[in-house]
């Protein structure tokens, strides 16, 4: 718990870095074009198409008869947009994660790296390809988790927590490894993996959690959808923020457990110098073999009581 809440505040004291703020910047501008230009091209197919589903479930209509009879018509117009910016949520977080995990993640370790852990030997345990395939399949599975768990979200508990566990368990998978992968060799990454995997579950999971933190901007955007084009600009910071110190926080925790790591395997190594003393006096105390001497000459002593 102390290695958790010491590499906790140090990523919270390292978010607040020019540098940091400076990196956030370009997965925002990046994403925020990429988000606008969509909206603007395909947003009004997308809500006739949302519209249409919504059409064919009688029991929504009924509701929506309902409500119309109560004076409250004007919340079947904001359905379809709703839904929609909902269904956008999962795509934006996983795209902000990709996005910081390309862009930041490596400039911020080894920032960490450099003013924290200078003398951490790198051992390049893995390459940028190896770091973007485990990152695109890890999302591949996230995905399929978000997608299968929709249903589910209808209930009002679960709603609040699949989609952060699904999120957490996406980010332990890619910030540690990329955490990792310049300065652990293989074996190290495994062993680490190993011995701290519930920590960082356990930091991947609150990161998770504090994802949801611009919901209520997303919220604030189904209530007031002409406000959407100025909140989802917002929005899409915070999440590029919450990752970064995501990644800070792993960097932190994951660089410590491996200087940890290596300290313990040079403490139960043997010392070269130490080793090579003991050779030597091995050899110094041991017997000379019976044949080095046997070709050596032995004198007649002869018999007892006789001169030589």
């Amino acid at each position: 718990m102390s290695k958790l809440l010491d590499s906790f505040w140090r990523a919270v004291m390292y978010c607040m870095h020019p540098r940091v703020i400076a990196l956030s910047v370009l997965p925002l501008v990046i994403m925020v074009v990429v988000s606008l230009g969509l909206g603007y091209f395909f947003w009004d197919d997308a809500l006739v198409a949302v519209r249409a589903n919504l059409e064919g479930y009688a029991l929504l209509d009924t509701m929506a008869r309902w409500l119309e009879g109560l004076g409250l018509g004007n919340l079947r117009v904001v359905l379809a947009p709703t839904i929609l910016l909902f269904l956008s949520i999962p795509v934006i977080v996983i795209v902000a994660l990709l996005f910081v995990a390309i862009l930041m993640t490596p400039t911020m370790v080894a920032m960490v790296a450099e003013r924290r852990f200078p003398l951490l030997q790198r051992k390049q345990g893995g390459s940028l390809l190896a770091s973007l395939f485990w990152s695109l399949g890890s999302t591949l599975l996230a995905a399929v988790a978000l997608i299968i768990s929709i249903p589910l979200w209808l209930i009002p508990p679960l709603i609040l927590i699949l989609p952060p566990l699904i999120w957490g368990w996406l980010t332990y998978r890619v910030m540690s490894y990329d955490a990792l992968v310049e300065h652990a060799s293989a074996e190290e990454r495994h062993e680490i993996f190993r011995r701290h995997r519930s920590s960082l579950l356990g930091i991947g999971v609150l990161s998770g959690y504090l994802g949801t933190a611009p919901s209520l901007i997303w919220a604030s955007g189904a209530m007031f959808i002409a406000m959407a084009p100025i909140l989802v600009p917002v929005a899409i910071w915070i999440y590029t923020l919450v990752f970064a110190f995501s990644s800070l926080w792993f960097a932190h925790y994951c660089l410590a457990a491996l200087e940890q790591l290596r300290k313990q395997n040079n403490a139960l190594a043997p010392d070269p110098l130490a080793q090579a003393a003991i050779e030597s006096t091995a050899d110094d105390v041991l017997p000379v073999p019976a044949s080095g001497v046997a070709g050596a000459a032995v004198p007649n002593l002869g018999a007892p009581g006789q001169q030589p």
